[in-house]
């Protein structure tokens, strides 16, 4: 009984660990950008902050709904600028854990904040 339960819970915890898994590749952006600028000379250009709500089914395994870096930033971004300072954070609001604990883990949203400063050439 008790080898049952521990591995039931190594399962679990397997499934949270390696669940709701976002990447992003920076070879597909289609417009530059870079994720730190100098300290000294900071970027001057028009600072944006867009938050995405991507879904997945079933402990964060099966994705429903991807936020997608390349339309967010190409949506940002005219001709002939760049993105800098650009930062991802993926975090799950109370509302998105409340969603997720009352469907047993079945729903889990998270939100996707991509943040930085649009320089022009």
């Amino acid at each position: 009984m008790t080898r049952s339960i521990a591995r039931a819970g190594l399962a679990a915890l397997a499934l949270t660990v390696s669940g709701c898994a976002l990447t992003f590749d920076s070879t597909e952006l289609g417009v530059p950008a870079s994720v730190a600028e100098s300290a000294q000379n900071p970027p001057q250009g028009t600072a944006f902050r867009v938050t995405r709500h991507p879904v997945f089914l079933l402990w964060g395994l099966v994705p429903v709904s991807r936020p997608s870096a390349e339309d967010v930033l190409a949506g940002q971004v005219g001709t002939g600028a760049r993105i800098a300072n650009l930062r991802i954070k993926v975090r799950s609001r109370w509302s998105d854990l409340l969603i997720t604990a009352l469907s047993f883990g079945a729903i889990v949203p998270r939100s996707v904040t991509f943040e930085g400063v649009v320089v022009p050439h």
